[in-house]
């Protein structure tokens, strides 16, 4: 964040008692913000992620994991056993001082050691405590165990991803990296916020429940409006879109091309400068309603021109003339692009040994400056000694 002024978060004081992806990933958008925030760990083991290896960072006697390095940055680490009176104790007197409290065990498992929300809340009225879980508080699957990939099957989204019912080898996906998990992340910050400026207002703090099947299922979007409204079951469509057409893949004379005509004057761009005028004037493909109708017909004609030339030629002549399209880059390529590297989607953290640790930044930039921790992600219980001694928080 800018050096001369304070983050948007500074003194907002966060207990992190999660681990894996969700909890740590909303724990790090806050410190990415300037909050304190406090990661409490496993003695001996840590985070399960510290070891879902490779890759790994750093020497082999304190390596880190490539996965827990990505959702990390900006904590401090202490190892404490909640399930003994003394690490429940220390549990207790941070939580007096902090404003918010993250947690993603099982529902009633830290109300055995007096500290779930009721006896946290009863020591810190202000406390805003977020309890991150597979299904939610309650309900009859309240006590099952909540994976992304399980909650993407059973929140729909496998049933909309993938190939076509039908094509040799097809089967239902799951999406390339813990969306569910990603995106309840994402949901329980801003829900966190939110909470902050209630009790900023009100002096009480309050609940947060957040489910990453209610969250997966609120993330289905358009599709889950399809069917509510038009009353359709989705179904898997490989990269075409169930609302727009042509807005797909399409295989060209080397390699695929990213289509994504999003309206009919894009449609009629896309048919002037390929030279046929006529297909943007016929009725079948005249509007996006008759393109879905014809949708076969369409993609037919329009894949015959695709192949006609390679994928950059295609994005020189498309791009200039608002026909929106891509290449299809894998990771090195990503990091190697030209808007990718100009707005610095890649950065560096130093640790205390000055050591340089790649990261992918915050995206979001608050008055031109990147929202980012600069700390790295901690090594185990790098901080426990001060903060079981009583040093636990930074000054307001």
């Amino acid at each position: 964040m800018n050096a001369g002024r304070p983050a948007p978060l500074a003194g907002v004081r966060v207990l992190d008692l999660s681990r894996v992806l969700a909890g740590p990933w909303a724990g790090q958008l806050l410190a990415d913000y300037g909050a304190d925030v406090i990661k409490v760990e496993r003695p001996g083991s840590g985070d399960d992620t510290r070891g879902w290896g490779p890759p790994w960072w750093g020497d082999p006697s304190e390596r880190m994991s490539a996965y827990y390095l990505s959702c990390n940055r900006g904590k401090r680490s202490v190892a404490l056993d909640i399930a003994s009176h003394e690490g429940a104790d220390v549990v207790r007197t941070l939580a007096r001082e902090a404003d918010v409290l993250v947690e993603n065990y099982k529902v009633g498992q830290l109300a055995k050691y007096g500290l779930d929300y009721a006896s946290l809340s009863a020591l810190n009225p202000r406390l805003v405590y977020c309890s991150i879980t597979g299904y939610g508080q309650d309900g009859p699957y309240a006590q099952a165990a909540g994976y992304d990939f399980a909650i993407q099957a059973t929140g729909g989204l496998m049933s909309i991803t993938g190939e076509k019912e039908g094509t040799p080898g097809s089967e239902p996906q799951k999406v390339g990296v813990a969306v569910a998990d990603l995106f309840t992340g994402l949901y329980a910050s801003t829900a966190i916020l939110a909470a902050l400026r209630q009790a900023e207002r009100t002096g009480r703090g309050c609940h947060i429940d957040a489910a990453l099947l209610d969250v997966q299922v609120a993330m289905l979007a358009n599709q889950a409006s399809n069917h509510l409204v038009g009353g359709v079951t989705p179904q898997r469509m490989g990269n075409a879109h169930a609302n727009i057409v042509p807005y797909q893949v399409l295989a060209t004379a080397d390699g695929h091309i990213v289509l994504a005509v999003g309206n009919d004057g894009q449609f009629q761009r896309l048919c002037s400068l390929v030279g046929h005028d006529e297909i943007a004037r016929d009725a079948r493909f005249a509007s996006n309603s008759a393109r879905i109708a014809h949708r076969e017909e369409l993609i037919a004609i329009i894949a015959s021109w695709m192949r006609e030339r390679t994928t950059q030629a295609w994005c020189d002549l498309l791009e200039p003339n608002a026909v929106p399209c891509a290449p299809i880059l894998n990771l090195p390529q990503v990091f190697a692009h030209p808007q990718v590297l100009h707005r610095g989607m890649q950065a560096q953290l130093s640790d205390a040994a000055e050591r340089r640790m790649p990261t992918v930044p915050n995206p979001m930039r608050l008055d031109g400056v990147r929202a980012m921790a600069r700390t790295p992600p901690p090594a185990l219980d790098e901080h426990g000694a001060a903060i079981r001694a009583g040093q636990g928080w930074k000054p307001r």
